[in-house]
């Protein structure tokens, strides 16, 4: 009997030493993501309850909450990543495309990678069909943005137990829902081995600002303890240090200042080097072959 049907257990101190990326310990993962909020749907999140607990539609202000950061943030932080020339994934619903043409067309002249997070802001395990949801979801992006598009962050990170053997069926090759080591790890589908890429719920705007109501500088104050541990440990063994970003939350000119300190803080490091999610998976390809046995029953 295991704990993890996908993802063997081990200690993050029993692993294989593995060489850091041009001798860079610290590896920096920015992640945006750019989501479609539904203007028919009740939203995904809200900031603003509604009056007397009476849900309505249409529900203007968290709708609107989340429209300023397509609008204002999003232009913020292309303008700050590029001219800093930091390298982003960006995980987009693929209604994004359609919905939102501008904005896929500024992270595509961006030269930010493309990878999947759904059709919509709506978890997967309410979908009446999720492989052909992750099929129309990754030929939207693959088709617009000419990208290969072979990872995935589920919209909440929520999975069903059949979604990575259909992530994998799909081509996908790194999937960032499994959010358990600082490290990549090899997971089990049917299809073959896939790569767990590390996220995270402690640097993220959205638990930390929309779930925990936390200060404006929290993100900031969290990154600079990580990196106090980080710069130790990783005299042993490389470490990940994701951001996970989204427009309408760490866009705002109260919190996007704070935001710049943290890549400023980051670049300035002798130790840091900044890859996507996509180069992550080359690294680890590299320094630890796929298992031979990882095929799920």
């Amino acid at each position: 009997m295991t704990s993890n049907p996908r993802i063997p257990f081990e200690f993050a101190s029993d692993r294989p030493r593995y060489p850091a990326p041009n001798g860079k310990p610290i590896i920096v993962q920015t992640v945006v993501n750019i989501e479609n909020w539904r203007f028919d749907n009740p939203m995904p999140r809200k900031l603003l309850p509604a009056p007397h607990g009476v849900e309505s539609l249409p529900d203007v202000p968290n709708f609107s909450w989340a429209e300023y950061g397509m609008r204002c943030g999003l232009p913020r932080m292309l303008q700050a990543f590029v001219a800093r020339g930091i390298p982003v994934s960006c995980t987009m619903n693929a209604g994004v495309v359609e919905t939102y043409p501008r904005v896929a067309e500024a992270v595509l002249d961006a030269g930010w990678e493309f990878v999947g997070h759904g059709l919509h802001q709506k978890s997967i395990q309410t979908e009446d069909s999720e492989g052909a949801l992750i099929a129309e979801a990754l030929r939207l992006l693959r088709d617009f943005s000419g990208q290969k598009v072979d990872g995935w962050l589920g919209p909440g990170l929520r999975q069903t137990f059949d979604t990575p053997d259909l992530l994998a069926a799909n081509g996908v090759r790194f999937c960032s829902d499994w959010i358990l080591d600082d490290l990549p790890t090899w997971m089990r589908t049917k299809s073959g081995p896939m790569i767990a890429m590390p996220y995270s719920l402690e640097i993220n705007d959205s638990v930390a600002h929309a779930v925990q109501h936390r200060p404006s500088e929290e993100l900031l104050t969290r990154l600079r303890a990580t990196l106090a541990l980080f710069e130790e440990e990783a005299r042993d063994q490389p470490r990940i240090v994701t951001l996970g970003l989204h427009p309408h939350l760490m866009g705002v000119p109260h919190r996007f200042v704070a935001l710049m300190e943290m890549v400023d803080t980051m670049l300035a490091r002798e130790d840091t080097i900044f890859m996507t999610s996509g180069q992550i998976a080359d690294w680890f390809e590299a320094v630890a072959p796929a298992p031979a046995h990882s095929r799920a029953a």
